[in-house]
């Protein structure tokens, strides 16, 4: 496989360039496109050994309900504690559009409530564009309220709740943040940020012109796909007309969490990009920013590797070691422990 020029690619990965792909639009049959994601998820389900969950509506002002499912460690397994384990509202990704997981198979909030263990929030908050901003994130802020009003019934320490997102999850995570600290909200004790979307501005970048390269077997750039569909979510999200003018008004804050003035008296945070990521250098910037406000932050970065490189290459080394990394800190800072 021979990568594209100018691509620095760990080499565990390189094989696993090919498996990208052509571009295609997730958002021009969003129908579709969730029906794909359902079938695959359908077609490998999850481990749900050591683990039981249990579905509730969150009623809405309107009328409406807001799904979360609250996944907990079986009595019996080794480590849990006895009295009132830490909680981890799990914000999943997928472009603000898909990413739901099927009832019970969520992967992360699984894996989180055996490795920590915690109880484990995930939200199936509203999607785009049926659903634009805010819906999403007020799901979201929605169901932290939720968790900690109901923290005694659910078994969780209210003390010890985080929040963990990736890409369009690790921006959810970063607005829930704020929103948090701006409201006089649950306290939360960790927000964890894996390859965050936190900067609307991305939108802006023009597409390279060359992005396609030349035809045979070079693969696509990874880079310059995820900037494509990076895009296309924003526009897809935020409100209808966002777009529509080249001086767009900037939107708010709690849509996109880098054009928060101040970010300062928030949450211990933890921040995780990828390399070959469109996305990394303004995830970057956020983590600078919230340094920089006194934030205790760690960054991580990870070399060679592309946006959601995980899906494609489970089995590396890289990758469990990317996960080891950001559920390690995680750990610590619910537990005291690594």
């Amino acid at each position: 496989m021979t990568a594209p020029s100018g691509l620095k690619v760990h080499p565990e990965l390189v094989p696993y360039l090919g498996s990208l792909g052509p571009f295609s639009d997730p958002y021009e049959d969003i129908a579709a496109t969730r029906a794909r994601f359902d079938a695959l998820l359908a077609a490998y389900p999850a481990d749900r050994s050591g683990v039981r969950s249990e579905r509730y509506d969150v009623p809405r002002p309107d009328g409406s309900a807001l799904t979360v499912e609250v996944y907990h460690p079986e009595p019996g397994e080794a480590p849990v504690s006895t009295g009132p384990l830490p909680a981890v509202l799990h914000l999943h990704g997928g472009g603000f559009a898909i990413g739901r997981s099927l009832p019970g198979q969520d992967r992360t909030a699984i894996g989180l409530c055996r490795q920590l263990p915690a109880v484990v929030v995930a939200v199936e908050y509203r999607l785009a564009p049926e659903h634009r901003w805010p819906s999403g994130v007020e799901d979201c802020y929605r169901a932290l309220e939720w968790t900690a009003a109901h923290a005694a019934e659910l078994g969780i320490d209210p003390h010890r709740i985080a929040v963990h997102g990736k890409s369009a999850g690790g921006g959810l995570t970063a607005a829930v943040a704020l929103m948090a600290r701006d409201r006089g909200g649950p306290a939360i004790a960790y927000q964890s940020m894996c390859i965050p979307d936190v900067d609307d501005r991305i939108a802006d970048e023009p597409v390279p012109a060359d992005a396609d390269g030349d035809a045979g077997d070079v693969p696509p750039d990874p880079r310059v796909d995820t900037l494509r569909l990076v895009r296309l979510a924003w526009r897809h999200y935020l409100p209808e007309g966002s777009f529509a003018q080249e001086r767009r008004p900037a939107p708010d804050a709690y849509a996109s969490p880098a054009r928060a003035a101040d970010l300062s008296s928030l949450a211990p945070a933890y921040l995780l990009v990828c390399d070959l990521d469109a996305l990394r250098d303004r995830g970057l910037a956020y983590a600078r920013r919230l340094m920089d406000a006194g934030v205790p932050v760690t960054v991580h970065n990870v070399p060679g590797a592309w946006h959601g490189f995980e899906l494609s290459a489970p089995g590396t080394r890289l990758a469990r070691e990317m996960t080891a990394h950001w559920t390690g800190h995680l750990r610590a800072a619910l537990h005291g422990r690594f």
